[in-house]
């Protein structure tokens, strides 16, 4: 199955159900289940420090170097000036769990699945693949 890693908060606001909208600074044609994998990359610091962002999160554990949900990639929407503003004006708190900006790519996610065991695993860049046999 298809995976994508993000770096903590951004995969536990995902999990949430929180974050429905991936942002990316590149497109992809891919269509389909996804699993999201919560890199075992420490918290940024920008991040960490952005208290409105944290505020986000209800579960105080997050997972590090697991995949720990499912969802479905159902678009990718190339984002336009007005689209920005949009976000930023009638959808605040998933505007402010993205990098919205202009020419960027929205993945717009649908049924978001908690699995009920993380999957240990290596995350990669991109789009990757994992063999459930792994």
């Amino acid at each position: 199955m298809k995976v994508l890693s993000l770096t903590q908060p951004y995969a536990e606001l995902i999990k949430e159900g929180c974050k429905t909208i991936e942002t990316r600074s590149w497109k992809t044609e891919y269509r389909g289940k996804l699993y999201i994998h919560a890199s075992a990359t420490n918290i940024p610091k920008a991040s960490k420090e952005n208290d409105e962002l944290m505020g986000l999160i209800r579960n105080n554990h997050m997972d590090f170097g697991c995949i720990i949900c499912s969802c479905k990639l159902v678009d990718c929407v190339k984002m336009t000036d007005g689209y920005v503003a949009h976000m930023h004006d009638n959808h605040y708190k998933e505007y402010l769990s993205g990098v919205y900006a202009t020419g960027r790519y929205a993945w717009i996610l649908k049924d978001i699945e908690v699995l009920d065991t993380p999957i240990p695993a290596k995350g990669h860049l991109g789009l990757w693949n994992y063999e459930e046999t792994e």
